[in-house]
């Protein structure tokens, strides 16, 4: 028998990717990469426009409900001397506390001691209670608005939560629709929500989102520890062009880093007889 002819030799062409097609499919994925993240990074941060948006209108409703059993908003803060001192000492019992069973947090009102104050280790537990309506989902916070320009948080300011006082209706005669009630505050909180100084209260005294400045010192950044122990500071917010506010009527509006000082200023004075008009 005859053995079997040897076939030619026939290279035999490897499976799979060429460096050429490999590189090809990697670019392709690159740039169907760079056109998704813009929309994914938008969609994020609708999502937590939408979510702080709704913590303001939260606390709209809980200051509406406070304001209905008691006629009057909550004092700013309480504090036996004057001005507030943005530092651990005295009183200093903010805002924030005040309207808690209007959050559905009775329990942390109850175990509050309002006999003792805001940094007295008798109300560190509940001063140490992450509250989710206090918290902005872009890093930030919620501070009410005491004065339309930068001052020391006093007995004598023009905003809706001062010292000492527990503001009426009928002094805001701007109109509750036209008078900011509460906005953001980029970064954490110091002395945290309880506490009635620069950590729960700031000012129009600055263009939103920017600096101010310091005598001696400056430009200063809204949210900066430089600003003293009686500096309050600016609203700011990390959102893209400007930050949420709630107005007096529950209405919870973005303003644009861009709005008029003018018209900045008169949001947070309760009763300059001055309706404020301009854009956002």
């Amino acid at each position: 028998m005859k053995p079997r002819p040897e076939l030619p030799f026939r290279r035999l062409r490897q499976s799979g990717f060429t460096l050429v097609e490999l590189a090809l499919v990697l670019g392709v994925i690159v740039v169907l990469v760079s056109l998704l993240l813009p929309a994914i990074q938008q969609t994020r941060e609708a999502a937590r426009n939408y979510s702080c948006r709704n913590n303001l209108m939260q606390i709209g409703l809980a200051l509406s409900n406070y304001e209905s059993a008691w006629e009057c908003l909550p004092p700013g803060s309480v504090n036996p001397t004057r001005p507030i001192q943005h530092a651990v000492t005295g009183y200093q019992v903010g805002w924030g506390v005040r309207i808690l069973p209007h959050l559905d947090q009775q329990r942390a009102f109850e175990q509050f001691d309002f006999s003792a104050g805001a940094f007295d280790k008798r109300n560190s537990a509940v001063a140490a209670t992450s509250l989710p309506m206090f918290r902005c989902p872009s890093m930030g916070s919620y501070a009410a608005c005491h004065h339309d320009i930068e001052a020391p948080i006093d007995i004598d300011n023009v905003g809706v939560f001062i010292l000492n006082r527990a503001i009426t209706r009928d002094e805001i005669t701007d109109g509750i629709s036209n008078t900011i009630y509460v906005g953001e505050i980029a970064g954490g909180a110091g002395f945290g929500w309880v506490a009635g100084n620069r950590d729960s209260l700031r000012n129009m005294g600055a263009s939103l989102n920017s600096v101010r400045a310091a005598p001696g010192m400056g430009a200063v950044p809204v949210n900066s520890p430089e600003l003293g122990v009686l500096g309050v500071g600016g609203f700011s917010s990390t959102h893209l062009g400007g930050a949420s506010f709630l107005f007096g009527d529950g209405a919870v509006r973005f303003l644009s880093n861009e709005i008029s000082m003018t018209v900045y200023r008169r949001y947070g004075h309760r009763a300059d007889g001055a309706i404020p008009a301009g854009e956002f």
